[in-house]
Formats: structure tokens, sequence, C-alpha cells
């Protein structure tokens, strides 16, 4: 297994760069409220040399596929090669919301979405008329990138089962975030299921869940680090779609995030993350002291993870404190023995 850090929008290239140096896989670029992907990451191209970059992932909605498939050969230009598309569909609201797209029927839409991608991405001029995107008339779609990434690789996040079988058979990777060991070894288990319908196996393919991360030798103390960040990913858009509400009712903290969402409702920010109970952080996260999470390391292994991403953008501390998060991280996964 081996690492990967998830970026900020302040301090990006000393975080990539110092994964960089201590080995990190990749540095990802997370796309949100909060900041956009390719920005941040032709930004981290030119101010580093080998890890591989990867949008965390790009929004569906946001852009027509075509200029999608422009972004991710440009950015793979830049990096020398080191790009990875990673791309979601986001929550429901936030398409309709700031975007002003449906997102009705997403698996269809991110089938379709990704097979456009990737014609563009061969560098052949494209025509496209299908259900949900219509590109290339009355000029073609023709990508002129040099050299064109025709191999480029394609990410998806996914949550449910069916999607998760889709990642597995269009994509190339997937991207989980806040998911315990068990739910990793269940979405492996949905993967191969895709796997099997392409044809394939997951031996060449990357299984990148995300978690929010706080170091320091009190685990309690640690989860309280992440709390605004689950706030956040809890309060977007209307409970009932939100993935990480469903989460929590999954794992049995139905009634924590129902409180959470009626204190964010109350404007209780602090009231809200503060209904979090210390187990379901830390069942989706990483926290505690070096051994706790190398300890927690080898379980994400065992459950079939090549590449865990460690969200250092999740802990609420200083720009300097991130930076050691990505060393401690480093040094557990030494400790864990599942570095590879």
């Amino acid at each position: 297994m081996r690492l990967a850090v998830n970026l900020t929008l302040q301090g990006a290239a000393d975080l990539a760069r110092t994964a960089e140096d201590l080995g990190y896989a990749a540095a990802l670029a997370p796309e949100g409220l909060r900041s956009e992907a390719a920005a941040l990451l032709g930004l981290v191209a030119g101010r580093t040399r080998r890890i591989a970059l990867v949008s965390g992932v790009m929004q569906i909605p946001a852009r027509p596929p075509g200029l999608t498939a422009l972004t991710a050969a440009t950015l793979a230009a830049l990096s020398g090669g080191r790009f990875r598309l990673g791309l979601g569909v986001s929550n429901p609201d936030v398409a309709r919301g700031w975007y002003d797209t449906a997102m009705d029927r997403p698996l269809a839409r991110t089938r379709e979405y990704v097979e456009v991608v990737r014609r563009v991405l061969s560098g052949e001029p494209v025509a496209h008329q299908g259900r949900y995107y219509r590109i290339g008339e009355p000029e073609p779609v023709r990508l002129l990138t040099a050299p064109a990434p025709a191999d480029l690789p394609v990410y998806l996040a996914a949550v449910g089962p069916r999607s998760l079988r889709l990642a597995g058979e269009v994509a190339d990777g997937w991207i989980g975030v806040c998911a315990s060991p068990d739910a990793a070894a269940d979405a492996v288990a949905a993967l191969a299921e895709g796997r099997a319908r392409a044809g394939r196996t997951l031996a060449d393919f990357d299984v990148l869940p995300c978690l929010p991360t706080a170091v320091g030798p009190d685990p309690a103390a640690a989860a309280d680090a992440l709390r605004g960040q689950y706030v956040y990913l809890m309060g977007v858009g209307d409970a009932e779609s939100n993935t990480f509400c469903a989460l929590a009712r999954r794992l049995g903290h139905g009634r924590a995030a129902d409180e959470l969402r009626a204190r964010l409702a109350a404007g209780d920010r602090d009231g809200a993350g503060a209904a979090l109970p210390v187990d379901f952080i830390d069942r989706t996260a990483l926290i505690g002291p070096v051994p706790r999470i190398a300890e927690r390391m080898a379980k994400y292994a065992d459950a079939g993870v090549t590449t865990l991403g460690v969200m250092v953008s999740a802990a609420a501390v200083p720009p300097e404190e991130r930076l050691a998060i990505v060393r401690a991280c480093a040094e557990a996964l030494e400790k864990s023995g599942a570095a590879g």
C-alpha cells in the first residue's frame, strides 16, 4: 500500500513537495465549495517532479466532457504525464444550485461522460449525440494537445454498490472518502464485480479511499480537530440525499446525524460538530498517535486498499501542523508493515 495526500488551497505546494520527498505516491486536489481542482494542480505540477497528481474529484456537472478532456490533457502535459483524472457526480443539490445541471440517472450519465472523455482524449475527432451529452455539431471536438494522453487513467468517486461496480467496469481507479476498513473491503468486492464485467481483474486497479486525519497522543482530542470537516460534509444539501449522513445511519449513528443537521439549521456549527460521537469519527478517519494509526493502516491494506489518502485538509490546524501530519503518516506506514 502507498500513501496519497489531499491538498489544501493554502500551502498546497509545500504539502505536495513534502509528500513527494517522503515517498507519497500521489497528491489529490479536492473540488467543491472551497476550491477548484485544475488551478490547484497546475500550481503543484510546476512545483513537483515525481508525485502523481489527481483531481479528487472534478465534478461532472460543472464541466461538459469536451472541456474536461482538454483540462486533463493540459494538466498531463504540464506535469509530464503525472496527471490522473478523478471524476464524481457531486451532491444533487450542489449540481442544481451551483451548476444549474440535473443529475438524475447519475450512473447512466457517468458512464456516457467517461466514454466521451476517453474518446476525446484519444485525439480522434468526436461528434457525439447521446442521451445526456451532445457535442461535435457543427464542429467536431478534437484535442490537439501534444502528446495526446490516450491512456490517461480515469478514477471515479463512488459510494453505493452500483456506483462501485460501474467504477470497476469503466475506470482505472476508485476514490472513496470516510470509509472504514470493513467498508473498504466491501467496496473492493463490488469493484471486483465491475472489473469482471469488463473481463479484467483488480490487478491494475487503484483502490484509493481518503480519510480525514489528525495525529496526537489522545484520539479523542485528535477527533475534535476533524469535527468541522464532518459538519461541512454532512451539511451539504438535503439530509436525505447527503452521502455522509447516510453513512452515519449505516454505522448506527442516525440520531447523531439528525442532531447535527438540527443544530446546523439553528446556526450552531460548534454544537453540530459536538453531536458526533468519537466512535463515528474513529471508524471513518485516522486519529491518534503514530502506532495507533499504523495499526489502522494495516487493516486498510488487508482490506485491499492500494493507496490510502491522508486528508490533512480535514484537520483544523495551522499549515505547519498539516506538514507534521504528512510526516507522521509516512512514519506510520513504515511501522504498519504495509508499505509497498
